[in-house]
């Protein structure tokens, strides 16, 4: 879909947009910053991650939760039909009413995540009762436990999704991030949750397929669980399709029929550029076919310089020799645009993978990109 025939809209978001690393860091920070404040008897401040459907926003709060082992609850108050389940049902002790905590309060002390998912879906009965929650962390008879802190998720207002505009009371409870969609992010993640390497490869060849209407990071990796057991796409070009099409707006669809027509599902994996034993025939043979067409692919080139320097990074290889003159041959090759090299190479040497500093010692590699400097 060109960008010109996609829908536009005034989306409100609030706090800075930025990719999903900083929201992490940034929403890791509160919370230490909450535990020291209720110590001191302070109140704590919820956060609130704002996004367009299917980037992951609730995925990155459970992923952090596990990370730094916090224990993790969940709602999502779209689906509470009455008051009652959000406050909990009344019931009479000692002559005097009061209300239960409904199942999902937790009971065990933290510190902990209430993840409340897509706030602004809620009714306005339900929101009005929530702004209660964030502001004293309890409700009518019932409290959250020690050390328990709140996330929420929301979509954006203003634009073509059906939520509750919350108000400025309710908003000045809440510290707000926005994240968007940033395709090496998402590749990484991709990578440490085993998608499907041609999926990966399709997303960064074409990131501009992520439109944000059907075809969002969840309905690709969707539809990239379904093809995962297909070794053959191309045999199975009909399966594909309908798959494809169950999950995927109509231009991403054909799109990726095309992009296993022209076998770039198969480009080379990072594993078999940094094991190969004769680097001429097992790498660069197969990526001057693929690379050096009427034009050169740069989107191609990319696509592997970003999967093979996640390769390095997110599994820590530490190159003996031969690796290590695989890489460096690899940032050698005179088709790559040394812009590309550049950032490459400062991926490399900027990760925590000490190893891979070894690639500025060849003098070749530092005139190349002392050229760009």
């Amino acid at each position: 879909m060109s960008k010109q025939n996609q829908p536009t809209h005034n989306y409100l978001y609030y706090g800075t947009k930025t990719k999903a690393d900083e929201v992490i860091s940034f929403v890791n920070h509160v919370l230490e910053t909450n535990l020291k404040s209720e110590v001191k008897g302070k109140k704590k401040t919820p956060v609130c991650i704002w996004g367009r459907h299917g980037i992951g926003k609730t995925e990155i709060v459970e992923a952090l939760a596990k990370q730094i082992g916090y224990k993790f609850a969940y709602i999502a108050p779209a689906q509470f039909e009455e008051m009652g389940d959000l406050i909990g049902m009344p019931t009479i002790e000692d002559g005097k009413t009061s209300f239960r905590a409904p199942e999902w309060v937790p009971t065990e002390e933290g510190p902990g995540i209430l993840l409340i998912d897509d706030v602004n879906r809620a009714d306005d009965r339900i929101l009005r009762g929530i702004m209660q929650l964030l502001q004293n962390f309890e409700l009518v008879s019932w409290k959250l436990p020690e050390k328990w802190q709140i996330v929420l998720t929301a979509n954006p207002d203003g634009g073509d999704y059906s939520v509750t505009p919350m108000d400025d009371a309710m908003l000045t409870r809440m510290m707000h991030i926005s994240m968007e969609f940033e395709v090496k992010e998402w590749a990484k993640w991709a990578e440490k949750n085993d998608v499907d390497a041609r999926g990966i490869n399709f997303v960064l060849t074409y990131p501009e397929i992520v439109t944000g209407e059907r075809t969002t990071p969840r309905t690709l990796v969707q539809f990239f669980e379904t093809i995962n057991d297909i070794s053959d796409l191309k045999e199975n070009y009909s399966l594909v399709k309908l798959l494809a099409d169950s999950c995927l707006d109509a231009n991403t669809a054909a799109a990726f029929i095309t992009f296993v027509s022209q076998n770039l599902g198969k480009l080379i994996a990072p594993e078999k550029i940094v094991n190969a034993n004769n680097f001429e025939s097992q790498v660069l043979n197969h990526l001057k076919e693929v690379v050096l067409q009427k034009t050169v692919r740069v989107d191609i080139l990319a696509t592997i310089c970003t999967r093979l320097v996640n390769y390095l990074t997110l599994n820590k290889i530490k190159p003996d020799k031969t690796q290590m003159d695989n890489l460096k041959n690899f940032i050698k090759i005179d088709f790559i645009p040394n812009d590309l090299r550049l950032t490459m190479a400062q991926d490399l040497v900027s990760s925590d993978n000490v190893a891979l500093k070894m690639i500025m010692a060849d003098p070749e590699i530092g005139k190349m990109l002392l050229k760009r400097m």
